[in-house]
């Protein structure tokens, strides 16, 4: 059974990590280090959630797929 709350709560963390790199990547701008600081212990957990969210939204994938085949 699919945890939607969960599901939700991992898209905006990567849509706000994909935002970020859009910043840095077209105007050589980090949000999260102008607000949280320069590699701080929070700056991390902010890098390390959107990673850890990054793999978790891989299983979309595999959801995709499983109901295709139910089709």
């Amino acid at each position: 059974m699919r945890n939607k709350l969960l599901d939700c709560i991992a898209l905006t963390i990567a849509i706000i990590g994909a935002i970020n790199w859009g910043l840095i990547g077209f105007l050589d701008f980090n949000l999260v280090a102008a607000i949280f600081g320069s590699m701080t212990w929070l700056s991390r957990i902010i890098y390390g959630l959107v990673g850890v969210c990054g793999l978790y939204l891989i299983t979309f994938y595999m959801r995709l797929s499983n109901s295709e085949a139910d089709m």
